[in-house]
């Protein structure tokens, strides 16, 4: 069965005349009797009789006429519908977020104050292909074959009770606090993984008293002197409280790159383009307030 027969049945069973679907449907009235005809060949039953000057359903005929109305129907939304799968997923933002959540996640909720019907899903720290904007980090920098691509240093400082002996110093060598309790991330964590590099350079591998997989809870054991800890410049905001400070690493250097990566992957990508945009400036405007 083709589609085209199809309709021309369920027109002619509306119509119950031959001529007059002819005429609606733009074919010749032969051509018409014929696809009938082989409609009904093809499935071995007849589906009209005739009635004076016009045909009528028979049982199989109406059984049909029941069963194809929904399904064409269905086919013949299936356009309106398939436009309307194509704009929901353009605004649907897929963000893989492997460095600097606590500030992607403000600049979504600024993002939607000003744009309430864009959709956000995000991944954070794991392996994911499927993403329109990948947030990731690292220390040394590889371009990749992304559309669009934004870059940004920030230097990693360590944060430490600012009394007793570190009162007097704004700078250290990492070797100097080999023997301290650190307070950091998961190793699964990105930004761990580099901190333990710099660790390693200098020696030493850290001794870990506390550890997360949340920044929040890392930054506020650090905050409360539980442990010293490393502290990335901007992406972390500012380190609150009198009792502790943040020391600059002068051996070796600590700093890592912040890359923000865009591919276009939709059928139109100018929501991802603008929130991409958007993302860019808030990470520059939050680096120049430093």
């Amino acid at each position: 069965m083709e589609l085209i027969q199809l309709r021309y049945f369920i027109d002619t069973a509306k119509t119950q005349h031959i001529t007059q679907s002819a005429e609606r449907l733009h074919i010749s009235q032969p051509a018409l009797t014929k696809s009938i005809h082989n409609l009904e060949v093809e499935l071995g039953v007849p589906l009209f009789t005739h009635k004076g000057r016009g045909v009528v359903l028979t049982e199989y005929g109406r059984y049909l006429y029941e069963k194809l109305c929904p399904i064409v129907a269905a086919i013949d939304n299936l356009s309106e519908e398939l436009a309307s799968m194509t704009e929901t997923e353009n605004m649907t933002l897929r963000l893989s977020v492997n460095a600097a959540s606590s500030i992607v996640t403000e600049a979504i909720i600024e993002y939607r104050k000003t744009h309430p019907g864009i959709n956000f899903h995000v991944i954070q720290n794991r392996k994911n292909e499927l993403y329109d904007i990948e947030i990731t980090t690292g220390t040394a920098y590889v371009h990749n074959d992304f559309d669009d691509e934004f870059v940004c240093s920030e230097k990693i400082f360590l944060a430490v009770p600012s009394d007793g002996k570190y009162s007097s110093v704004d700078k250290i060598a990492l070797e100097d606090v080999k023997n301290e309790g650190f307070v950091s991330l998961f190793g699964s964590k990105q930004l761990r993984s580099i901190c333990d590099g710099f660790c390693k350079r200098s020696g030493f591998e850290a001794n870990i008293i506390f550890e997360s997989d949340s920044p929040d809870a890392v930054k506020n054991m650090i905050g409360s002197s539980i442990g010293i800890g490393f502290w990335p410049e901007f992406t972390w905001g500012k380190l609150t409280g009198d009792h502790v400070k943040l020391l600059k690493i002068t051996s070796p250097e600590c700093k890592r790159n912040i890359i923000i990566s865009y591919k276009n992957l939709k059928s139109d990508s100018t929501y991802v383009k603008g929130f991409y945009n958007f993302l860019v400036d808030f990470f520059k405007k939050r680096r120049a307030d430093v």
